[in-house]
């Protein structure tokens, strides 16, 4: 059971699939860090000697920003876009899309899944009886 930035891995995935669990890595900075800590990206989790998750541990620690850090940051740059009212910070907080998409139709997403249509909600004409 291998665990890097408060995360436990899924011990039968490879170490290359694995990794992007760790909230703000994907699979590029996985085969980057692999790559720069000299471990196989074939190597299963359960495989890792405890040697090698410090190796991983410690890498991803010094090199990049995850998990609580990064959503930290995140939270904050959208609560200073709020802040100064600008124009996506105002669309940020009546929850719509903030980067240019279309509202009058597809914007269930992040609208939540509204259906104000008339004939949505309806029970099949099977089960009337």
């Amino acid at each position: 059971m291998a665990r890097i930035a408060s995360v436990t891995l899924p011990t039968a995935k490879r170490i290359e699939a694995a990794l992007p669990y760790i909230y703000g890595i994907g699979w590029t900075k996985s085969k980057e860090i692999l790559k720069a800590t000299k471990i196989s990206p074939d190597t299963r989790v359960k495989d890792l000697t405890t040697e090698q998750v410090d190796i991983l541990s410690n890498y991803i620690n010094q090199n990049y920003k995850v998990e609580g850090d990064l959503r930290r940051e995140v939270l904050g740059n959208i609560k200073r876009l709020k802040e100064i009212k600008c124009y996506r910070g105002t669309r940020h907080a009546k929850n719509l899309p903030a980067r240019g998409q279309r509202t009058k139709t597809n914007s269930r997403t992040v609208r939540g899944n509204k259906r104000a249509t008339m004939g949505s909600g309806k029970k099949p004409k099977g089960m009337l009886k």
